[in-house]
This record gives structure tokens, C-alpha cells and sequence, in this order.
């Protein structure tokens, strides 16, 4: 017995020894990835963050005087470039040791225990529940509304455009009369696996779809939802390695491509008569632009054709599509502030002043930023590059309000705001639903830390609400506009935080959102718009992106084994989820520039080229970030009390 005790003791001894080198050397209970702090520092911050989100000593978001552009220390771009690690093999990233900076999940806090683990059992049916769920609406749709371009859920009705109410622009500017949900959702069904149904929709498209109709529709909307989606199932039908099974229908002879091809010549009417080039924003069909048309677009209307329209310029060989798209995205450019290099929201095409000065990353904004870089990877013009590089660092300089860093250092969290794009003095107190794809597009570009931060604000919304507010006042804690319809940004930017990441924090956020739209939006025939995000009622309509994006996310966010997810894969997603490969013919040109770029575009600017991202990069983020919070718990406990929450 003696000899045990003395073993006993010495194990003890051992251990004691080890856990004091444990503690002097950082490896304890750090709440941060890149700093290490000793346990009373620890304790100290974590007993100090929320006496100082709810005192007095320190300018709160309802105190502080926003109506002066934030000053920032030094190049934005550069603090940025600053933050992010440099890119490593994964093979290297994975051979590291874990360091000191990195907050392995503690099971005994608040957020541990929510979002620690995921169990693989837990991602099965989730993946499963996502599936479900794109059916259950899908089905309906065929079954209720096809070949009509919407279902109302409620009434288990097709809806197509409002003849009636000609200015009913909420719905004329997207229903065309030409199946909007089933063409929409091409793609989804190839990401799914299923080939029959693929192929069955493929030859129903090709069979009952022309786009020789009276109708007006928005050339943005047309653009993103109908000639996306052609050509995203046109490129899966001719891929020679076919990597979600079979998707060829027999006798397929480039009919979608045709299809993309006629609906794209109806829209060029929108880009003739404008002094500007930048396109008119509505065209009809059959007759081209109304004569009654306003003078007047959004810069994300206007300037986010560029992807579709140079893919179909590439697959045809004919630069006139392409042309005018980048025509119009240098309109836009040369008409920004020379003092802020911000845009605006909305221009007149006709004399290039601005009507909407507001400069933010939403609504009439939104898809100008991600096609910059989009177009870029596609492509590989380095001018889409330099585009984007500029306007970022002009959103870092003016638009980003908050502490310099997401996950470390004192202050108030991150946050993208509403300016004046001639002086970056705030101009409103809201954010929009909209702007919860921002994230997501910083994991594109590399700039990971800062998609985290702002990913957690949208997500603490989408806790207290259960949904996101189509505008949310953040000084005052509510929302301004109550309706939510199905939108896919704040599922799209999880996903591709959690491709960045592999941290099961994201499973647990799809999960929430899953959850939530299962519990209130599912309706007799499918998922119905949120009329009121707190009350829950409900309006009787089912937008085309529910399917096309939203599901399509959320399945691809638990499908670890999807073909897009392979290793050598290389897709991106247009700004309506439409998948497209990444590969050598679009960035060839079989025509000669016809337009080249003006020299004055660029002048006296200095660029950063940064090197596209896609998922085959999502290895900048090492393997052992899966094992931490994305962001401190007392950072996330601070963002929870921004939205009320806590």
C-alpha cells in the first residue's frame, strides 16, 4: 500500500508541475486568439465587460456623436492586411501546435455549452430538415402555382405580375409571366443530387418558357434571378466531369443557353438612349424601354450585371453583353466623391447626378461591392480588382464605426453604418436585412476577423426576433420596417463563415435560423414572408431566392460531402446563389478590348492587390480555430446587449 501512495504522490507532484508551466507560459484560459492574459486579467475582463456595456464611464452607441466621419489610424486597407494572417498550406497549418492565443471552448461558460459541439448525428438531420424543407416548398410550387412565377403559401395559388396595377412594382418588377421559381431553382436541384428532377425542370423550361411576353420587369432582377440561373444549369448540363451525377438531359442541345441568350438581347434596350451608359431600370419584353420610364436607378441595379452579362458574352463569343455591363460599372465608378471615393444610392442615368446620397452596404448598394470581386475572380481583370480594393478602404474609412479589431482591444463592437458619401456624416440610425451579406463577402476577400464580428451583430438580431427585420434601428434596440421575406444574406454569410472557419458555432447558428422558419413562417403550402417579425403574421407570398438561396444554403451548410465542397473545386456564387466555375475560357477573350479603360480611373491611387479568394483558400484560417468561439465570449455577450438581448 505504501508504494501506491508514494506512486499516487508523485503523479500528483507531476501534474501540479505541469499545470503551474500550463499557466506561466499563457496556455490557460485566455479569452482571445492572439493575446494571452493571466487569470487574473481574465477574471477582471470578464467581470469588467458588461459593468462597462451598461455604465456610465464610457460613451455608449446611444451617447455617441456619429455625425462626424470616424477617423481611422493610417491606411484602412492596410490595417486590414495588418490583421489577417498571411496564407499558408493547410498541410502547414495543420502540422502547428496549438499556441497561446487560442481560446480553446470552455464547456463550463454561457457560450461553450450552446455552441461548443455539434455532434455528427445533429448535422445529418439538419442536412435532412434542409432538404425537407426545399421540397416541401418546391413541391408546392409545382404542385399549386407552376407555370406561374411565384406561390402565395397561404392560399396555395400561383401569382404572376399585377396587370392590374401596372405601377405595383414591388411585385411587376420580378414576376415576368416565365416560371420565375422553377428556373430559379434550376441549380439548387442539381446541388441537391437530384438528377431526375433536374432534368424533368431543364425540359420543362425548355418546353413552356419564351421570353416574347408584354411584360415590364426590372433589368437587375431579370438579370441576377432568370439569366443566372440559365446559365449556372446551361454550365452543370455541358460540364464534361459532371460532379453532381448525371444532370445531362437526353438530346440537350444548348436550349438554356439559347434561353439566356434571347432574354439577354430584350434587356439591351435599357442600355441604349442613356447619356451615362448606365442602363434605364426597367424594360419591357417585346416593346423595349417604357416611355414613361423614370430617369432614375440604384448603383446596385445598374452596376451588378457584370457577372452574368460577361459570362454569356464568354460562352457565345460575342463582347456586346459584357460591353455595356462594364460601361455602366464605369459610369458608376468615375461618378464617385472625390473626397471619400464613396457612391451614392441612387443616380439620375441621364445627367449623372445623385439622387440618393446615402452611401452603405445594403439595400440599392449591396451586390455593386460583391460583383466588383466577383467579376474579378471570374474574369481576372485586374481593374474589377482595383475597383474593389479602393471602395473597401473607402467602407473601412467612413462607414465602419467601433473598435479597430473584432476580437480584441476595449470599445464598442464593430459596425457598418449610413453616410453621407460627399463627407461620411452619418445620416440614419438603421441597417438593413441587406447588408447581412457583407460578411460573407469579407470571407471572400480574406479579411475573416472583421466577417466575424459583423456576422454576430446580424445574428443577435436574428436570436431576439427570430427573424431579421427588413431595417433595424440599432440606436434605438427595435426595428424600423417589420416585415422579413425569407431573405438568404445572414444563411449565406454563416456558410461561408463556417467553409472559413469549419467552427461548429456556424452549424449552431444555421440550426437557430432552420429552426426559426420552421416554427414561423412554414405554412399550409410552403414558407410565407413575415409580415410582422414580432407579432410573427404573415403575408401570403414566397419569394424565388426562399428557394434558389436561402435552402440552398442551408443545405449546403450541413452537407460537409457536397461536390462543391471537394478539394479542387472552384465555384462562387452569383449574388442570387447561382453557382458558376471558376475556370480558364472566361478569363481568355476571343474579341479585342473595345473599351479600354480610361486613364484618369485610377490616377494618383494606390492599389493593393490582394489575392482572390474562394473556398479553395479557406485554409488562411488554421485548424485550430474550430476548437474556439469565433469571438470572445465577452465580445458576443457585449453584441448580445447592443440588440436587447440580455
Amino acid at each position: 500500500m505504501q508504494w501506491r501512495s508514494i506512486v499516487l504522490g508523485l503523479l500528483l507532484l507531476r501534474l501540479g508541475l505541469n499545470l503551474t508551466v500550463w499557466l506561466l507560459l499563457g496556455f490557460g484560459p485566455s479569452l482571445g486568439f492572439y493575446q494571452s492574459l493571466g487569470l487574473g486579467e481574465v477574471r477582471e475582463a470578464r467581470a469588467r465587460a458588461p459593468a462597462e456595456a451598461s455604465s456610465g464611464n464610457k460613451p455608449s452607441w446611444f451617447d455617441q456623436n456619429w455625425s462626424r466621419a470616424r477617423t481611422r489610424r493610417g491606411s484602412a486597407a492596410a490595417a486590414v492586411c495588418q490583421r489577417r494572417p498571411p496564407t499558408q498550406p493547410r498541410a502547414q497549418a495543420e502540422e502547428q501546435a496549438p499556441g497561446p492565443g487560442y481560446n480553446f471552448l470552455d464547456g463550463s461558460s454561457e457560450y461553450g455549452r450552446r455552441y461548443g459541439s455539434f455532434p455528427e448525428p445533429q448535422r445529418r438531420r439538419m442536412r435532412e430538415a434542409a432538404l425537407d424543407m426545399f421540397y416541401f416548398g418546391y413541391e408546392n410550387y409545382m404542385r399549386h402555382a407552376f407555370p406561374q412565377d411565384e406561390l402565395n403559401p397561404i392560399d396555395c395559388q400561383g401569382r404572376g405580375p399585377d396587370r392590374d396595377n401596372p405601377s405595383n412594382i414591388n411585385i411587376n418588377d420580378v414576376l415576368g409571366n416565365y416560371s420565375l421559381t422553377l428556373i430559379d431553382a434550376l441549380d439548387t436541384l442539381a446541388v441537391l443530387g437530384n438528377a431526375s428532377e433536374f432534368k424533368r425542370a431543364v425540359n420543362l423550361v425548355i418546353a413552356t418558357v419564351s421570353f416574347d411576353k408584354d411584360s415590364t420587369v426590372q433589368v437587375f432582377e431579370a438579370t441576377i434571378r432568370i439569366l443566372g440561373s440559365l446559365l449556372s444549369a446551361h454550365m452543370i448540363i455541358t460540364d464534361p466531369v459532371q460532379p453532381f451525377g448525371n444532370m445531362v438531359p437526353e438530346g440537350y442541345d444548348n436550349e438554356l443557353l439559347h434561353l439566356a441568350h434571347d432574354l439577354a438581347v430584350r434587356l439591351l434596350p435599357a442600355f441604349e438612349n442613356t447619356k451615362t451608359g448606365i442602363p434605364h431600370p426597367r424594360v419591357n419584353l417585346k416593346k423595349g424601354v417604357p416611355s414613361n420610364c423614370v430617369n432614375e436607378t440604384c448603383t446596385a441595379g445598374a452596376g451588378s450585371l457584370l457577372v452574368e452579362f460577361g459570362i454569356l458574352s464568354h460562352l457565345i463569343g460575342d463582347s456586346t453583353f459584357e460591353w455595356v455591363a462594364r460601361r455602366a460599372v464605369r459610369a458608376l465608378w468615375n461618378l464617385r466623391s472625390n473626397e471619400t471615393g464613396l457612391l451614392g444610392n441612387v443616380v439620375n442615368i441621364q445627367t449623372g447626378d445623385w439622387v440618393g446620397k446615402q452611401s452603405g452596404l445594403g439595400a440599392g448598394m449591396d451586390s455593386f461591392y460583391e460583383y466588383l470581386l466577383k467579376s474579378y475572380i471570374l474574369f481576372g481583370d485586374s481593374e474589377d480588382l482595383e475597383m474593389f480594393n479602393a471602395v473597401y478602404e473607402s467602407i473601412q474609412n467612413h462607414l465602419r464605426r467601433g473598435r479597430e479589431a473584432c476580437n480584441e482591444g476595449e470599445g464598442d463592437p464593430p459596425l457598418y453604418v449610413n453616410v453621407n458619401m460627399f463627407n461620411g456624416e452619418i445620416m440614419n440610425t438603421w441597417i438593413d436585412s441587406l447588408q447581412a451579406f457583407f460578411p460573407g463577402l469579407q470571407v471572400l476577400m480574406g479579411d475573416v476577423e472583421d466577417a466575424i464580428c459583423l456576422h454576430a451583430f446580424y445574428y443577435a438580431i436574428w436570436k431576439r426576433f427570430g427573424a431579421l427585420p427588413e431595417r433595424y434601428n440599432w440606436q434605438l434596440q427595435a426595428p424600423d420596417v417589420m416585415f422579413y421575406p425569407l431573405r438568404p444574406e445572414l444563411v449565406e454569410s454563416t456558410y461561408l463563415l463556417y467553409q472559413a472557419t469549419k467552427n461548429p458555432f456556424y452549424l449552431h447558428v444555421g440550426m437557430d435560423i432552420l429552426e426559426s422558419l420552421e416554427k414561423y413562417t412554414k405554412v399550409r403550402c410552403g414558407y410565407a414572408t413575415l409580415h410582422h417579425v414580432i407579432e410573427k403574421s404573415k403575408e401570403d407570398r414566397m419569394e424565388s431566392f426562399f428557394l434558389s438561396e436561402t435552402c440552398k444554403y442551408l443545405y449546403l451548410l450541413f452537407d460537409e460531402d457536397n461536390p462543391l465542397h471537394r478539394s479542387g473545386s472552384k465555384y462562387i456564387f452569383t449574388t442570387e446563389g447561382h453557382i458558376l466555375p471558376v475556370i480558364k475560357l472566361f478569363r481568355e477573350k476571343p474579341w479585342q478590348d473595345v473599351f479600354p479603360k480610361e486613364e484618369d480611373t485610377f490616377a494618383n491611387s494606390e492599389v493593393d492587390y490582394r489575392p482572390a479568394n474562394s473556398s479553395i483558400n479557406c485554409s488562411r484560417v488554421s485548424s485550430e480555430r474550430r476548437f474556439a468561439l469565433p469571438l470572445k465570449g465577452i465580445y458576443m455577450r457585449q453584441i448580445d446587449q447592443m440588440v436587447g438581448l440580455v
